[in-house]
């Protein structure tokens, strides 16, 4: 009995399946074999399939692996970086005081001043 994913929303799957695509033509372009790419990214042939197919079941490590072996790993990191996730700085702008007041002890201190 194989494992199975549970079922993903539209939008990831359409991202999944962009992401393998691209890997897979950044493989070609580089003129690199499917068997070669799964050996450096010390995966198997079967995976690397699924990989390049988008198959929401290859852990993420495996697809980190991929980009390693075709240098495109430096951009993962920015997935989930901040200065990308606008609902959260805005959700954050949302939080901020509407004034700035000194904690009461520094007012009582300036004023004495």
């Amino acid at each position: 009995m194989g494992k199975t994913t549970p079922p993903q929303p539209l939008p990831v799957k359409r991202a999944l399946r962009k992401l393998g695509a691209d890997i897979r033509d950044a493989r070609k372009r580089r003129r690199i074999p499917l068997d070669l790419l799964a050996q450096r990214a010390l995966t198997s042939h079967v995976t690397m399939i699924k990989v390049e197919r988008g198959d929401p079941s290859v852990s993420i490590g495996v697809y980190a692996n991929v980009l390693f072996a075709l240098g495109l790993v430096e951009r993962l990191g920015d997935v989930a970086d901040r200065a990308y996730d606008e609902v959260g700085q805005a959700l954050e702008d949302e939080r901020l005081p509407k004034r700035a007041r000194l904690p009461s002890r520094a007012r009582k201190a300036a004023r004495d001043e």
